[in-house]
């Protein structure tokens, strides 16, 4: 009998925290914290009811947010990892600065929170 493939998250994994910087010519900001929760079946992002985040142009963040899912989701799906996706993930808070944030900063930090993740799950070495 071949075993059943693992499911991401196996368990709640709360308060996930990454805060990309990169100082040079391209400068690079992103602060996000998520919760990863099981979920039924595929990937469902969420932003926390009222999150705010001080950046300007406001009209900017939802991009941001989307980014970052975009990051979170493309590090779990990578075959290595062998892994059914069941995941809600709830972004809980973001930084953002005039200079360095942008859709790349984070979408890399989604990806290194996915990452924070797999590791806290057991599913990657740290």
């Amino acid at each position: 009998m071949t075993p059943a493939t693992p499911r991401f998250p196996p368990y709640p994994i709360r308060g996930v925290g990454v805060l990309h910087q990169k100082q040079n010519c391209a400068p690079h900001f992103a602060g996000i914290e998520v919760d990863f929760e099981p979920a039924a079946e595929g990937f469902v992002f969420e932003v926390a009811n009222g999150l705010t985040v001080d950046h300007e142009p406001a009209e900017e963040l939802p991009f941001f947010f989307a980014a970052a899912a975009t990051g979170i989701e493309e590090q779990l799906r990578l075959p290595e990892h062998g892994l059914v996706i069941a995941t809600r993930v709830v972004l809980r808070r973001a930084r953002a600065d005039t200079f360095g944030s942008h859709r790349q900063a984070f979408r890399i930090a989604g990806y290194l929170a996915a990452r924070k993740a797999l590791e806290r799950a057991g599913h990657l070495r740290p």
